[in-house]
């Protein structure tokens, strides 16, 4: 036990060495990922950009204005799902798509696997001990004669190979952006849900304003046909009148008919998003309250996206493979293992464990590699070749993210123009429906001016239900192009 006390100095400067590492740093930021501004659309003429901002600041002096741009968004938090999905039941529905779904469990799954190879990686950085017991019956050979004698031992045994150029933490560290890369899939696969989740429940939003559409001008017709109906009986109208009016009050019935048909199919989709049997799926606000509570931001931070999980993962597959060039570099230098061994040894079981019987070893070596074929060169080749492909999937990906943010802020503004435009002709439609209605009754015109207008109103109704359902999956897909985050205990 002495010689281990005076072998203490030498394990001190041992474990002082083993704190250098070879290799690149691999925790530095690629770079930062510039911000996006709105562009105005170089498309629309200096005229339809000012017809559509007329229509904009005639929305914004009504009492319940269409929200305009110009929200900041917040850097310093993760970007909010709540912040967009103005709808108390549609975030019940997200939580309970999340909490049930089998891609998700599998994403995690994935990493509880990369945590536990963590600690697979790290454990190289300690001693590794055992615990050993043997008998044997041994022959020996001591000058002219053999010896023969029996041995029983029971010993400790401890190896440590000791981390001086960083082989095993540059492991580790690549272990951990591994890990990392793994939690951003999971965050990945929970974003994709949310906005499945909220573009179908917009979907089956719409379908519900058009079947309540339908439902309202099936009534409106059919009192149209009432009226004609007593035009003719009364002398003042011809039975083409009638008949005119009577197939039009067909579309609208065959209108509902589809309408809930696809009702029922939409239902049925999310349902198998939330992991449901089909069935009835509760309701929250209308599209419309929905529309008038969203804000556009005016540009998009730069940390946001970098804060994709896309974008992080693809980082931190940048970082892993940087952290093993470092360990391919190690092995090109010589490697410091310490060994030991403490116990006891009797030729049988008899006083097994006296003093007398003590035995130790302690030892340390140095391994240095002189000729490997190339191997280790062409290790550290490969790992370096893996980082270049890691950084331009990196850079790929910072591109991607880039196009389908800007793509995403482009839909946002155009499709508030269009949800702007379709109110208008739905109201100038309306007005233009009740004057022909009065000059119908007065007798002053014919069946035809009120058809036409009862038919585009009709289409423009339902145009404008398109238009709030397309913009609110348009702001849906920015933020999910932000990679807007999902917490349970919303």
């Amino acid at each position: 036990m002495m010689r281990l006390i005076h072998a203490a100095p030498a394990l001190a400067l041992a474990l002082l060495l083993a704190a250098c590492t070879v290799g690149p740093r691999p925790g530095a930021s690629p770079g930062p990922v510039p911000a996006l501004q709105t562009r105005a659309d170089g498309a629309l003429s200096p005229a339809t950009r000012a017809y559509l901002d007329s229509l904009s600041r005639t929305r914004a002096a009504q009492p319940a204005p269409l929200a305009s741009a110009g929200t900041q968004l917040d850097t310093t938090r993760a970007l909010a799902w709540l912040d967009v999905l103005q709808d108390p039941q549609l975030v019940s529905l997200v939580n309970e798509a999340v909490a049930g779904n089998r891609e998700l469990a599998l994403a995690e799954g994935r990493v509880r696997e990369y945590r536990s190879l963590v600690t697979v990686a790290r454990s190289g950085l300690y001693p590794q001990v055992s615990a050993n017991a043997g008998t044997s019956r041994n022959r020996a050979i001591q000058g002219p004669n053999g010896l023969e004698f029996d041995a029983v031992r029971v010993t400790g045994d401890a190896t440590w190979e000791l981390d001086f150029w960083g082989q095993t933490r540059r492991g580790t560290q690549a272990a951990r952006y591994d890990l990392g890369a793994r939690r951003e899939d999971a965050r990945a696969v929970t974003l994709s849900l949310v906005g499945d989740v909220a573009t179908a429940y917009l979907q089956m939003r719409e379908l519900d304003e058009n079947l309540r559409l339908a439902e309202e001008t099936l009534e409106s017709r059919r009192l149209t046909v009432e009226l004609a109906r007593q035009r003719f009986r009364q002398g003042v109208t011809s039975e083409l009148d009638v008949r005119q009016f009577e197939a039009e009050l067909a579309d609208p019935a065959a209108r509902l008919a589809d309408f809930a048909r696809q009702r029922t199919e939409a239902e049925n989709r999310l349902a198998l998003l939330l992991g449901r049997a089909p069935g009835p799926i509760a309701r929250g606000r209308p599209l419309e309250e929905v529309v008038r509570a969203v804000s556009i931001p005016a540009s998009i931070p730069g940390e946001l996206i970098a804060g994709r999980p896309d974008v992080r993962a693809a980082e931190r597959a940048l970082q892993a493979s940087t952290a093993r060039v470092g360990a391919t570099m190690a092995n090109r230098y010589p490697s410091v293992a310490l060994t030991g061994m403490y116990g006891t040894q009797r030729e049988n079981f008899s006083g097994l464990f006296d003093r007398s019987g003590e035995v130790y070893t302690m030892q340390l070596g140095v391994s240095v590699p002189l000729f490997t074929g190339g191997r280790q060169r062409g290790e550290e080749g490969a790992a370096r070749a893996r980082t270049v492909q890691a950084r331009s999937q990196y850079e790929q990906t910072v591109l991607s993210a880039l196009r389908e943010a800007d793509d995403a802020l482009a839909g946002v503004r155009s499709g508030r123009d269009q949800l702007l435009a379709r109110g208008a002709q739905v109201q100038a439609l309306r007005a233009a429906l009740n004057m022909a209605e009065q000059r119908y009754r007065a007798g002053v015109s014919s069946y035809l001016e009120v058809l036409d207008p009862q038919r585009q109103l009709f289409a423009a109704r339902l145009a404008l239900v398109q238009a709030e359902r397309q913009y609110l999956v348009s702001i849906v897909n920015l933020y999910r192009a932000l990679g807007g985050s999902w917490d349970n205990a919303q």
